[in-house]
């Protein structure tokens, strides 16, 4: 009887682990819909959207009075136990996905990716502000120059 009980206590840890290392991306529920900010190239929409259990992607655009600029699309993948956010930008690196990594300060309303090898931005931040609200700020060293971009953000759908 023990035996047994320890083995479905073996059972039960393996399963809430693997459940836990899993579900990373589930917390993250907050960012899908459509977010809007104002800019002087215009209104930025980024759009976020379920792919499947593991992967979420946005596609970001400018709207300039008629005129739609897409310039970037995103898959948030959780594999290795991190978040990968890759990011495809119109006509950089020639491209090709840029992997950026989720680092150890990302927490549920809060995440932080990083990729030190790219030219900029070298770190990309999410963070939820409340239901309704987010800051997104691109940063890093361009040309030898620290340099932060930040996007507060309105959910519209």
């Amino acid at each position: 009887m023990k035996t047994k009980l320890i083995l479905s206590a073996i059972i039960l840890a393996i399963l809430s682990a693997w459940t836990l290392q899993h579900n990373e991306i589930q917390k993250l529920e907050w960012l899908i819909g459509t977010w809007e900010t104002k800019t002087p190239k215009g209104s930025l929409y980024e759009t976020w959207t379920r792919k499947s259990d593991t992967e979420f992607q946005a596609k970001s655009y400018y709207l300039n009075k008629k005129d739609t600029i897409m310039f970037e699309f995103v898959r948030l993948i959780e594999k290795d136990k991190k978040l990968h956010y890759m990011v495809t930008v119109k006509g950089q690196h020639d491209e090709i996905p840029v992997d950026f990594v989720s680092t150890s300060g990302s927490k549920p309303t809060s995440l932080i990716f990083e990729n030190q090898q790219n030219d900029f931005p070298q770190i990309i931040t999410y963070k939820k502000i409340s239901k309704n609200s987010l800051i997104a700020e691109i940063s890093g060293t361009l040309k030898g120059k620290k340099e932060n971009e930040i996007f507060a953000m309105k959910k519209i759908k």
